[in-house]
C-alpha cells in the first residue's frame, strides 16, 4: 500500500512498500510494545527512563542514517524499531504519567502528525513515502513515523482499555480494518498515499494489542507469556525478515546499479 511506484535508483533512501515491508513493520511494532513494557515495567526503569534511552538511541541511529546515501535495510529497520519502542513509552507517559488519557492523547497526536505532514509538504512539496532522495526529506519522514508510531500505540490502548474491547477483540477489529484497506488498495482508485498512512497508523495498534495479548496476565485478558519471551520471539522474526529484505535489496542493486 504505497503512494506510487518506487524509484529504482541507488539514491532512494527508503524501502519498497511490498508485502515484506508490512511483515517487518508489524514485527517491529509488536517488538516496540513488548520491548518498551519489558524495559519500563519488567526491568522497572519507568516510562521517563525508557523514553530517554530509546529516544537517544533513535536520535543516534537516525543521525547515522541521514549521513549515508541509499537504503540500508539493517540501519533503516534499526531506526524504525527504536522509534517504535520510544513511541510506546511516549504514549504510556502521556496517558499514565501526565494522566491525559488515551482519547485526548490520541487527539493531540493526530494534530501533531497533521502538523508534521503539513510542514513536510510545505518544505518538500511532497510527502512521498516510497521515494525519498534527500536527507532533509528523510528527516520529516522519520519525524512523521515517530509520531505515527506513538499515535498507533495510544489508539490501540484506547480500543482495548478505554472502550473495554480487550486485547483479542481489538486485534481482531484492527485486522478487519486492515483487510478492508488492503481490498481498497487493490480494487479501488483511492489515493495510495491515504491508504498507506491509514495502514501505517493501524498496524501500530495491531502490534500493540497483539503484544499486550501475548504478555499481559490472564486476569487482564492476556496469555501471560511475559515481555522477555515475547520480545525475544519478535526480535528473532525481525532479524530473519530484515535478512530477507537485505538479500532482496542486494538483488535490486544488481538489477538497477545506478
Amino acid at each position: 500500500m504505497g503512494s506510487e511506484a518506487r524509484g529504482s535508483g541507488a539514491g532512494n533512501r527508503v524501502p519498497e512498500i511490498i508485502a515484506l515491508y508490512w511483515v517487518i513493520k508489524i514485527a517491529a511494532t509488536t517488538l516496540g510494545e513488548t520491548g518498551a513494557d519489558m524495559v519500563s515495567m519488567t526491568f522497572n526503569l519507568g516510562y521517563a527512563k525508557t523514553i530517554a534511552i530509546f529516544l537517544t538511541l533513535f536520535a543516534v541511529l537516525l543521525a547515522a542514517k541521514l549521513r549515508v546515501k541509499g537504503y540500508h535495510p539493517v540501519l533503516y529497520w534499526s531506526v524504525f524499531t527504536a522509534s517504535a519502542i520510544a513511541g510506546t513509552g511516549i504514549s504510556d507517559f502521556i496517558d499514565r504519567s501526565l494522566k491525559l488519557g488515551y482519547p485526548l492523547g490520541s487527539a493531540i497526536l493526530v494534530l501533531i502528525l497533521c502538523v508534521v505532514l503539513g510542514l513536510w509538504y510545505a518544505k518538500e512539496k511532497s510527502i512521498r513515502v516510497e521515494n525519498i532522495g534527500s536527507a532533509s526529506a528523510e528527516a520529516y519522514y522519520w519525524a512523521a513515523f515517530l509520531v505515527a508510531n506513538t499515535l498507533g500505540t495510544a489508539a490501540g490502548d484506547y480500543l482495548s482499555d478505554s472502550l473495554g474491547l480487550g486485547f483479542a477483540q481489538s486485534a481482531a477489529l484492527i485486522s478487519g480494518v486492515l483487510l478492508l484497506i488492503c481490498l481498497l488498495h487493490f480494487f479501488t482508485r483511492l489515493p495510495g498515499l491515504l491508504l498507506f498512512w491509514l495502514a501505517f497508523v493501524l498496524t501500530r495498534p495491531f502490534g500493540a494489542t497483539f503484544g499486550d495479548l501475548l504478555t499481559k496476565p490472564l486476569s487482564h485478558g492476556g496469555l501471560n507469556l511475559g515481555t522477555v519471551g515475547a520480545s525475544a520471539v519478535f526480535a528473532a522474526v525481525l532479524v530473519l525478515a530484515v535478512a530477507k529484505e537485505s538479500r532482496l535489496e542486494r538483488a535490486r542493486r544488481l538489477t538497477y546499479p545506478n
